[in-house]
């Protein structure tokens, strides 16, 4: 393989819904940085069926080109015809890096194409940088149970390519009527051809928590003993309108659900407040909330890791210091509603 062939940075744009997914737009924001440290182009490429209006999104994120597949054999997303277009698209234009978002598509998606490609795949990024001289990506991820950060290189192979976490970059401010190159695509494939076939999508009608789209997260750890202690963080998520979230200890030990866990193997979150009590702070959990506007930590360890991480720290018994807080807020809420009442 003669690297010196492939160049540009790429992101795969992921539609849900007729939209773009918002860790796409993040991920066109990073791709951007690449690609001006590098001295190249950021492009994008766009597989669905009505979706080449969604190119002009992509310009005022900050994508120079977009390559559109806009046929009905992409109306529904199956792994055989989204890799067949990646495939096709890649081995023509050769980029050097692919991003794709770490969706339960991207992560299938990006997963399918680097086997096809022979080339590697960096899964579940936190942190993209790259070498402007040799245009080695440096994608960084949690290793070992999240002790350690490990960077991983693709020396060897073309197109570099990684799936990144929701929620851990950030999109550019748009620029509106911002404009850029729309190249349209098109693919050699039958339906008859596919061996797969979407019958029907039924919607969970469960109402699940978004923890990801909260603005207050109360978030509790091992520290608070077993189940009855985690209680705490449920009566104060309650008292200030927050959403309760919660370390891996947490849930593997089964105080809570798996979809409150924010983490590395949970859930990536950005709140304006995150409250971090009773946990340590390891790198396995910082990654997942190192984002939010405001981190306040209780804990009674001092030298816990989360101190290194928050905006503001309490050393203290939760047990003590909760039910103060959980005092103070009520006087508040209570002062406020009788004003406005």
């Amino acid at each position: 393989m003669n690297i010196a062939e492939y160049s540009g940075v790429w992101v795969f744009i992921e539609v849900k819904d007729g939209k773009i997914v918002p860790v796409s737009l993040e991920l066109l924001g990073a791709g951007k940085r690449l690609a001006e440290k590098r001295g190249v182009e950021l492009s994008g490429i766009l597989v669905g069926y009505g979706v080449k209006p969604l190119a002009n999104t992509a310009f005022e994120y900050g994508a120079d080109a977009v390559y559109v597949y806009d046929d009905p054999i992409f109306k529904l997303y199956r792994t055989e015809t989204y890799m067949r277009a990646i495939i096709e698209c890649t081995n023509r234009h050769k980029p050097e890096i692919i991003l794709y978002g770490a969706t339960s598509t991207g992560k299938d998606l990006a997963s399918a194409a680097a086997t096809d490609l022979a080339t590697g795949l960096t899964a579940d990024t936190t942190i993209l940088d790259i070498d402007a001289d040799t245009g080695l990506l440096q994608a960084s991820r949690p290793a070992f149970g999240g002790n350690i950060m490990a960077t991983i290189l693709c020396k060897k192979h073309r197109p570099q390519m990684a799936t990144v976490r929701p929620k851990i970059m950030k999109a550019m401010n748009p620029i509106p009527g911002r404009k850029g190159e729309i190249i349209e695509e098109k693919i050699s494939i039958r339906e008859e051809d596919v061996r797969t076939k979407v019958l029907e999508i039924v919607k969970s009608a469960t109402k699940q928590v978004r923890i990801d789209e909260a603005d207050i997260i109360v978030a509790g750890g091992k520290g608070l003993g077993d189940a009855k202690g985690f209680g705490l963080i449920h009566d104060f998520a309650e008292t200030i309108g927050a959403t309760v979230g919660a370390s891996r200890d947490a849930v593997e030990a089964g105080w809570i659900e798996h979809h409150h866990q924010v983490g590395q193997t949970g859930v990536t979150v950005t709140p304006k407040i995150y409250f971090a009590i009773g946990i340590s702070g390891a790198i396995q959990h910082l990654v997942g909330m190192q984002n939010s506007g405001l981190i306040i930590a209780i804990n009674k360890d001092p030298d816990a890791p989360i101190f290194n991480s928050c905006h503001y720290g309490i050393v203290g018994d939760a047990f003590e210091i909760v039910p103060m807080l959980i005092e103070q807020f009520k006087r508040v809420l209570t002062a406020e509603e009788v004003k406005n009442a």
